[in-house]
């Protein structure tokens, strides 16, 4: 009878603990871990090396209190699954490291993930952008999660409920001028929430070549209006003489359909390298300020035809006024050179899709301004009227932002009106992989990143120096193809190379060459500025080397 209750007990413990060993459960790795010291101790062993019967009810005993042991762990186990235990969300976001472990939600369950964040075929890093709060942000990008095999992969780690009472976050006031602003995805880095700026992580950056929406990097400088597609107007004003034109979002539609992939960068991409060396006034943006997406509308120079503008032989601008406003009703405003806005082949849109969708609200919904190679300050947003006049705009973000100045200028002596605003960026390139301050495997590093000029100028080399510019490699470009002077979005390229032996650092570098052969320059000094724009200068990644 008793070894009859010691076979059935053990059989009970065993088949959970070897089925979570598997999945690497928390708890039940620790009962496969008895379970790997019962192995040393089993029958047949200990009764052919002592035929003593005190050794062997020694061991019958240890035997039963360890069938007790599993046996209890497997009812513990079904108990769990028949009442769940209930968090809420702000428990699920309060463990969000290894040191707190690592939840996530899916739904309303609320899975520990710990034990697999290293094992997840994306790396690590990827599965910790969701750390604390849920996974469906996520899944939407990648839709290889959404099998049936994954999730029963993480039906492994469930833990437990939400509470069914737990509650999103109360919303801002309606007097606040952001309470209606849009949903993010949680994977951007904010860097103002008021108004709303923030970038992708580097690693999912160059997960591809065009950047998801949702990812997409966001500069609003205010509330995000939302306007409704069926009343919305699109002011163009005329020449003297002639009627303006006010147009539907299906008037635009009419005009001939103009597609393009088109690399966005803001002014102040990489300012916190800047910020480094001397403080400087804006928004601490990093590597991310710059995004990628194939957009599609009507082409600028159609429209400002149909309104009867032509080109001119004196100076004259496009001027751009969003519908997004302060308190005070001013808009966000820019301009571009007239002769660009006519010019067919600068293929400058007033954008209606993004990625083949309606423009998302952050992104300019229903209509903004593309121009291909120029700074995004002069992509306006939530177009509300278009004019051409005989100076570029008033708007302070014209006239009193965006433009760069020599390191000795400071707020005491600037001119504005004695430096010309950006247009067309100069060459650029960084590194999203490996991060900084990240541990590499000796043997071979690869090095990720993205490369890009203004103008249409295209990207025709990168170099990359693992000593910190003593040597260099030229790293491989990809694929997508570069029109002779209308390469408006960036190259994505990457370095495979072995590791020197015996190094336990690495300096990563990147520079990048453009077919006018503009390079860019190695420190951050020479080209420091009060505003933190245009910072270019080679991008530097420290990592450790694993011994």
């Amino acid at each position: 009878t008793m070894l009859l209750l010691l076979h059935r007990a053990v059989a009970l413990g065993l088949r959970p603990a070897c089925r979570f060993k598997s999945t690497h459960s928390r708890l039940c790795i620790q009962a496969c871990s008895t379970n790997d010291s019962f192995q040393h101790q089993c029958p047949s062993r200990a009764f052919s090396t002592d035929n003593s019967s005190t050794r062997g009810w020694r061991v019958m005993g240890t035997l039963l209190g360890l069938g007790a042991v599993l046996a209890y762990h497997d009812r513990r186990c079904r108990a769990a699954q028949e009442s769940p235990h209930i968090y809420t969300r702000e428990e699920v976001k309060s463990h969000s490291s290894p040191e707190t472990r690592i939840w996530v939600t899916l739904g309303s369950e609320v899975f520990d993930v710990t034990e697999f964040v290293d094992l997840h075929p994306g790396g690590p890093s990827k599965l910790m952008l969701a750390a604390g709060g849920p996974l469906e942000p996520f899944w939407a990008l990648y839709a290889v999660h959404n099998q049936s095999h994954i999730r029963e992969i993480l039906a492994q780690y469930k833990i437990g409920e939400l509470s069914p009472e737990d509650k999103m976050p109360s919303t801002l006031k309606t007097s606040d001028p952001y309470a209606d602003d849009p949903i993010r995805h949680p994977a951007l880095k904010v860097n103002s929430q008021r108004p709303f700026n923030a970038e992708p992580p580097p690693e999912l950056l160059t997960e591809a070549y065009i950047t998801p929406n949702p990812i997409f990097f966001t500069r609003n400088h205010l509330p995000v209006p939302n306007l409704d597609p069926d009343t919305y107007r699109l002011h163009i004003v005329g020449p003297p003489g002639r009627r303006p034109l006010s147009l539907s979002l299906d008037d635009l539609h009419k005009f001939p359909k103009h597609e393009i992939t088109v690399t966005l960068q803001c002014a102040g991409n990489r300012r916190s390298e800047m910020s480094q060396v001397k403080e400087v006034r804006g928004l601490e943006w990093r590597t991310g300020a710059i995004s990628t997406a194939r957009w599609a509308g009507a082409r600028l120079c159609d429209v400002l035809a149909k309104a009867g503008h032509r080109l001119r032989e004196t100076e004259a601008h496009v001027c751009f006024e969003g519908l997004d406003s302060d308190p005070t009703g001013t808009a966000y405003g820019a301009s571009i050179p007239l002769a660009r806005a006519m010019d067919p082949e600068a293929e400058v849109l007033l954008a209606y899709e993004m990625n083949g969708q309606p423009l998302p609200r952050d992104h300019g919904f229903p209509v903004r301004v593309v121009v291909p190679g120029v700074v995004g300050a002069r992509h306006v947003k939530w177009l509300g009227k278009v004019s051409v006049e005989p100076e570029e705009s008033y708007s302070h973000w014209q006239r009193r932002d965006y433009k760069g100045f020599s390191p000795s200028v400071d707020w005491d002596t600037v001119d504005f009106d004695s430096s010309p605003s950006i247009q067309e960026l100069p060459v650029q390139s960084a590194i999203t992989e490996p991060k900084d301050g990240e541990m590499v495997e000796a043997g071979e590093v690869t090095v990720k990143g993205y490369a890009w000029s203004g103008g249409g100028r295209a990207v025709i080399r990168v170099d990359v120096s693992l000593d910190g510019g003593l040597t260099w490699q030229v790293a491989e470009l990809d694929r997508e193809e570069q029109r002779p002077r209308k390469a408006w979005a960036w190259r994505l390229w990457q370095l495979q190379a072995p590791v020197p032996p015996g190094k336990k650092e690495l300096n990563i570098v990147c520079k990048a060459v453009d077919d006018s052969y503009n390079v860019q320059p190695d420190t951050v000094a020479p080209i420091w500025n009060l505003r933190g724009v245009l910072s270019n200068a080679w991008h530097r990644v420290h990592v450790r080397v694993a011994s």
